[in-house]
């Protein structure tokens, strides 16, 4: 038997200032904040223990805030001692995650409080079906260098035709 979808509970994003990204997060794409930026010291305690069992000892300390969409997904965001940027901001040809998505009807609308804010458009807002299906998408950066995709449907709708021909 083929195991049953799993629905998506979070993901965590490493920036270079907590309260910077709570911020542009909160006004730009209008994120819930459901833990305010706390923060997190290596010791014994369950919490320290925890991230210890995750980042292995020596990471001495964190501070970390919890956010939500409208549609209950959580976005975690870290911000770690001693933090520096990637040397490559899309690095595409590693493995692992390298980007999200967030939905938003009015994609002009959200790209421009983006590039105000101090992020970035990496590419024209383009159509995934022109003149069939109204179907758009594109690639942004916030201010820390996170890239991130806009879409103006849901994931299932835009995909739901098959192949791109």
């Amino acid at each position: 038997m083929a195991p049953y979808p799993r629905s998506f509970s979070h993901i965590g994003l490493s920036v270079p200032n907590l309260d910077a990204a709570v911020a542009f997060y909160r006004k730009v794409l209008g994120l819930y904040l459901i833990m305010t930026p706390t923060e997190v010291v290596e010791d014994d305690s369950d919490i320290g223990q925890m991230c210890t069992d995750v980042f292995g000892s020596g990471w001495k300390r964190l501070r970390i805030a919890h956010m939500a969409t409208a549609d209950r997904i959580g976005i975690e965001l870290f911000e770690m001692q001693d933090n520096r940027p990637p040397e490559d901001n899309l690095d595409f040809r590693r493995h692992g995650t390298f980007h999200f998505a967030v939905q938003d009807p009015d994609i002009e609308g959200l790209v421009a409080r983006i590039i105000a804010a101090g992020g970035r458009q990496r590419m024209p807002i383009r159509e995934y079906f022109p003149g069939e299906k109204p179907y758009r998408m594109c690639y942004v950066e916030d201010p820390f260098g996170i890239v991130f995709e806009v879409y103006s449907h849901g994931y299932e709708l835009t995909y739901s035709a098959g192949a791109y021909d």
